[in-house]
């Protein structure tokens, strides 16, 4: 087997394993790998949401065993978000523009990560149901459009606006990353998806890292070191897409 492939799906393993560690699906994560080993942009996004579906069923099951769930804050974002994913899967975006999209977007997570590791809520505040509805919806088209989940944005969001702890932003951005990615996926069937050869090995190594990433992550697990390892590679991912047009 190359070396390269190698590294790739240990980059994966890894990429879920943190993800699913504070609750996410790892879809900005994946497609950052996909991108810097260069497949193709109609391979990326249905790959992504695929493993995202594994991947964030596993975090929001041990995040939900651990009582870290909230309905009441995430029914409101998912009723927006799910047509609106739907809706975002169904669009057509150019190859180059699409990179460009993504590679702005991967900004996101590499901020968060390098500089806000650790948003800490001292005092929870009520949540906004009509609010809740515009941010779903917004983070539901963007998520189907360019093959996320959303929880990357979802999460910080819900601590900034402090309707949650950080276990509870988890739990509920783990099942909105999955029925997101769902919707989205539903979106893109209608108009035909692409995937490579070896998915099932993708979903095979993605799902033990989400399984031993969201396990530990639902405890005290500190894993700070991975995040800029992570934040690195989105970083290079970004640049590449973004000034190199690869």
């Amino acid at each position: 087997m190359a070396t390269s492939l190698i590294l790739f799906y240990v980059l994966l393993f890894l990429v879920a394993f943190l993800y699913a560690s504070v609750g996410h699906g790892g879809a900005s994560g994946y497609l950052a790998l996909m991108a810097v080993f260069g497949m193709a942009p109609e391979v990326m996004k249905p790959t992504a949401l695929l493993l995202n579906l594994f991947v964030s069923m596993v975090a929001f099951v041990q995040f939900y065993r651990g009582g870290h769930f909230k309905s009441k804050i995430f029914w409101p974002l998912a009723a927006a978000s799910i047509p609106a994913s739907f809706l975002g899967g169904r669009m057509t975006v150019d190859g180059a523009s699409y990179k460009r999209i993504l590679g702005a977007f991967l900004f996101i997570p590499v901020i968060r990560f390098f500089f806000f590791p650790n948003i800490k809520v001292n005092e929870i505040k009520e949540s906004n149901i009509y609010l809740s509805l515009l941010i779903g919806g917004a983070i539901g088209l963007l998520s189907g459009m360019i093959g996320i989940g959303g929880g990357v944005i979802l999460s910080p969001v819900l601590l900034l606006l402090k309707w949650t702890n950080q276990k509870q932003a988890a739990a509920i951005s783990a099942l909105f990353i999955f029925v997101n990615s769902l919707a989205g996926l539903a979106g893109q069937l209608t108009k035909g998806i692409h995937f490579t050869t070896d998915m099932y090995l993708y979903v095979i190594i993605a799902f033990a890292g989400g399984l031993a990433g969201a396990y530990l992550g639902a405890l005290r697990f500190s894993h700070n070191v991975i995040k800029y390892l992570l934040a690195t590679v989105l970083a290079i991912a970004a640049y590449k897409l973004l000034l190199t047009g690869a």
